[in-house]
């Protein structure tokens, strides 16, 4: 392909990397305006961002294996064209029933376009400096996606209506799928017949699910009732017996041989722990913004705007040149140093902060998030063979939804318990939300000191390297 013609590529898989981030935070911002014209209960208006992210995250796997056995240019159109959809349906929902199940469709519809999305990225950009470029616009798109979000579900809700916040999707996608059908590459799959494993695709997708399910209903049953137990139980188990399975199985969904990589594996792991603590930021800090300092929605979307520039610049136009200077490891490491100070310097914000003095230090560190996402990125995809792409890509999707349903449930539940315990302290309720919030940031912090470790410990600079740091092709997994 022409240097133009992957250019627009990259910018297709941007736009629907873009619409299905924004689409996960704008809906935050419009939840109060929706419970009062569809009449949810306080417990139900939560399936508005569960039934999403149950379905996003479970399907991410399967949704992976099968672009690599139909073809992931098949599967990125199909995904796209069954958000959009789901999208209309949305913005059309005049009931709680229906609002839910459109939900649920749009996290399939994402599930099947963002699980290919960075096979078909590698595949295009072979080039260790092409590619890591190409993943730092991507990453930007993403970044910029949640506080773009959070600005935009504000201006349509205050300006329109929430029904809005989705109707929005149908020029976008209708523009993304008919570039995709000219920018991007015919491939043809390895073919159904060469992976079709459906007792593996049933048992990941029911324990993945389950397990997203459970994480999310934690903040309302307490990590040690009955329901969470039994249900994670169930779920561990599954997984188990998903494992078990493509340990034997002739054709697997989800070749064992990927995890022999350690880059791959460590890339895994401190993405989980990493967005789990960035979800402090991405929601805690809002929460914190107008349950304690009384911002608006559209003056805590605009507030938080610092923090997208500054991941969103850092992402598309530093993280590519020091990866080619000083290597991706290396990269990474400091990135994840960033977001700890960030992490470190909210911990002690004050019940009455000011912006400048207090917030936008934090929003200037947080741009160590450009620097950890590309970074993953390009460690996360080094060692996929060419027929694994989709699944490596859909593991690495999988691990994001994963890190954030957790960030979700402990971060939430640990700051609500905490604000508890001091309202009954007798403290106001300003400094007990506030208190509440110092333990989930102190948590976050933890988390990327994890991160940190296994970084330094299990990931490795790629020996086959060229003057980008990265590996000069992608490297064969080393099989029995």
């Amino acid at each position: 392909m022409s240097t133009d013609s992957r250019g627009l590529a990259l910018g297709v898989l941007s736009a629907a990397g873009l619409m299905t981030i924004l689409d996960g935070s704008i809906v935050t911002v419009a939840m109060p305006a929706i419970q009062h014209d569809l009449g949810f209960s306080p417990a139900g208006l939560s399936w508005t961002v569960n039934a999403y992210l149950i379905a996003f995250g479970g399907l991410l796997l399967l949704a992976g294996r099968l672009g690599d056995m139909i073809g992931r240019r098949t599967m990125f159109l199909a995904g796209n064209v069954v958000f959009t959809a789901a999208s209309v349906l949305a913005g059309a929902a005049t009931t709680p029933e229906v609002l839910i199940a459109a939900r649920f469709l749009q996290g399939v519809g994402s599930a099947m376009a963002s699980a290919v999305v960075l096979g078909i990225l590698v595949t295009l950009f072979t080039e260790p400096r092409e590619r890591a470029k190409a993943i730092g616009v991507f990453s930007f798109t993403g970044a910029a996606g949640a506080s773009i979000g959070q600005v935009l579900g504000g201006v349509l809700t205050d300006l329109l209506n929430w029904h809005w916040i989705f109707l929005i999707n149908l020029p976008i996608g209708l523009v993304t799928v008919g570039l995709a059908v000219r920018a991007l590459p015919r491939d043809r799959g390895i073919g159904l017949a060469a992976g079709a494993d459906v007792a593996g695709a049933l048992l990941v997708t029911a324990g993945l699910m389950l397990g997203i399910y459970t994480v999310v209903k934690v903040e309302e049953h307490g990590w040690l009732a009955g329901h969470t137990l039994g249900l994670g139980a169930v779920s561990l188990a599954l997984l188990a017996a998903f494992a078990v399975r493509q340990a034997r199985a002739t054709t697997p969904l989800m070749p064992l041989r990927v995890f022999r990589s350690r880059n791959v594996s460590g890339a895994n792991v401190v993405q989980m722990l990493a967005l789990s603590a960035m979800f402090a930021f991405q929601i805690i800090v809002a929460l914190y913004m107008q349950k304690v300092l009384g911002y608006s929605a559209l003056e805590t979307g605009l507030a938080m705007l610092p923090a997208a520039v500054a991941i969103g610049g850092i992402s598309l136009f530093v993280s590519a040149r020091l990866i080619a200077r000083f290597g991706t490891r290396a990269v990474l490491v400091t990135g994840l140093v960033l977001l700890f100070a960030a992490m470190a310097w909210l911990t002690r914000i004050p019940v009455n902060a000011g912006y400048v003095t207090d917030l936008l230090p934090v929003m200037l560190l947080i741009a160590g998030g450009g620097l950890v996402l590309p970074a993953l990125a390009n460690l996360g995809m080094s060692a996929a063979r060419a027929d694994d792409a989709g699944l490596a890509s859909g593991l690495f999707n999988t691990t994001q939804q994963i890190g954030m349903a957790l960030g979700v449930a402990v971060l939430s539940t640990l700051a609500a318990a905490k604000t508890e315990r001091l309202l009954s302290e007798g403290k106001s309720q300003a400094e007990a939300l506030t208190g509440g919030y110092h333990l989930a940031f102190t948590t976050s912090a933890g988390l990327l000191v994890a991160a940190l470790v296994v970084a330094l410990i299990v990931l490795r600079q790629p020996k086959a390297t060229d003057s980008a740091g990265t590996p000069a092709q992608a490297q064969p997994v080393v099989t029995a």
